[in-house]
């Protein structure tokens, strides 16, 4: 009888876990989707939003990071393959963004590798790499 409950207790758990991963995993294809579709639409304010709150209140957005990101227009987000898994509870993904610079209509490409880690205690996936690089040449 014990070893029928120790199993039973073995085969809950392992069930829980498995939801656990589910919903995590279920919890990171919304956020990206979210952030991408944010990011699309060029709103860099509102993607500043989905920064690690640590990275976020150490490096805010300064009025001139805000004026570059308004000069801009995405007219791509191609995040290829998708997330690859970097470790316990963090993924990373490279994602391939077109801009338009508004004034000179010129298009150019950038490439921004993101990582991603989970939250456990907020159940949240959190951006630690910062926003795109809109800079790089």
């Amino acid at each position: 009888m014990r070893r029928i409950l120790s199993l039973f207790a073995l085969l809950t758990m392992l069930l829980l876990t498995g939801c656990a991963t589910q919903q995590r995993s279920d919890t990171l294809t919304t956020t990206l989707t979210a952030y991408a579709s944010t990011v699309r639409w060029g709103d860099f304010q509102s993607a500043a939003q989905f920064l690690d709150p640590k990275i976020r209140a150490a490096h805010p957005l300064s009025d001139l990071d805000i004026a570059r990101y308004k000069q801009v227009r995405v007219s791509e987000y191609d995040d290829g393959n998708g997330p690859v898994p970097a470790g316990e509870g963090s993924v990373q993904q490279t994602v391939h963004i077109g801009l338009i610079n508004v004034h000179t209509q010129t298009e150019r490409s950038i490439v921004d590798h993101q990582t991603w880690h989970y939250d456990e205690k907020a159940k949240h996936w959190w951006l630690t790499s910062g926003l795109p690089d809109i800079t790089q040449d």
